[in-house]
């Protein structure tokens, strides 16, 4: 074992136990997220004070005012909010919930590990599509909505973390994803890159990705494989293998495992078309292209 239990003193533990039930049982109720999120974090912020001068009417500066206003999420934009293919219904829960995920990180009281451990897994039970039991999410980790990533058992997400969920990504069992790795499930066309082709991105049981490493949209990796530091994903990982490169690339397989992996020089495989995930903007939608560029080659 390579871990020890930690324990808080009982009284500060009857007290997190409490607080994280409280907010995971308003959120299970039809009770307004955006006042469930606002209330959380106007009260972790130790802000109440201020935000009840406020909603007296009473003078606040611009710069209060601003703060104050932020703690409703329903007051902010992300940058996903700006894609033009997202699923608006779903996007409306789940912006709140990333909102209060991401100021929470912000917090003094996210180095509490042990409480924003928990807090951090009861949130990813209502913002995720699916999340296992006993996953732990640490600092910092960033998604596109949230509602189109799975996630199985006893899965570990490290600091730092990048789950982009434009298309869909799925995790597996008994996971680990080191500080830094970034994981894609969207790719841009190289002539256009305002063209976005969205893609299902799946990391299989056991996987360790490790520091630093980059999954593109519409890879697998395979059961009880290693991504190695800064290894860039570029086609399939077979199960089994280690994987190490930019371009990642399999160099060997895990001792015991070679009479059930794929040969080495038989790796390297892309599936990605197979994954892509196909989707339409409504035809009403009022768009804009941020670059405005002229994509004509020269004559």
């Amino acid at each position: 074992m390579t871990k020890r239990y930690v324990s808080l003193p009982d009284e500060a533990e009857s007290g997190m136990r409490e607080f994280i039930d409280e907010v995971d049982r308003r959120l299970a109720s039809d009770e307004d997220t955006c006042s469930i999120v606002e209330d959380v974090l106007i009260d972790l912020s130790g802000d109440r004070q201020a935000y009840e001068r406020w909603q007296r009417g009473e003078s606040v500066s611009a710069a209060e005012r601003v703060r104050l206003q932020s703690y409703d999420p329903c007051n902010t934009t992300l940058e996903s909010e700006y894609y033009a293919e997202k699923d608006e219904e779903r996007f409306r829960r789940s912006k709140h919930l990333q909102w209060l995920w991401r100021q929470f990180d912000s917090l003094p009281i996210a180095d509490n590990v042990e409480f924003a451990l928990r807090f951090r897994r009861m949130l990813a039970d209502h913002l995720f599509e699916e999340c296992g039991d006993n996953c732990r999410f640490f600092k910092g980790i960033t998604f596109t909505y949230g509602h189109n990533i799975t996630i199985g058992d006893n899965t570990v997400v490290h600091d730092d973390v990048h789950l982009d969920d434009r298309g869909k990504l799925t995790i597996g069992d008994r996971v680990s994803i080191s500080d830094g790795v970034h994981v894609y499930s969207h790719d841009h066309d190289v002539v256009d890159q305002t063209e976005v082709r969205n893609y299902h991105t799946i990391v299989e049981d056991d996987v360790r990705l490790t520091y630093d490493a980059m999954i593109r949209a519409g890879c697998k990796v395979g059961e009880n494989a290693i991504v190695g530091a800064r290894g860039i994903v570029q086609n399939d990982v077979p199960a089994h293998h280690i994987a190490i490169g930019m371009p990642a690339t399999s160099v060997k397989i895990k001792p015991g495992w070679e009479d059930v992996a794929t040969p080495v020089d038989e790796a390297g495989t892309s599936r990605q078309a197979q994954r892509r995930i196909e989707y339409d903007i409504p035809d009403d939608l009022e768009v804009f292209d941020e670059f405005g560029r002229d994509l004509q080659p020269p004559e």
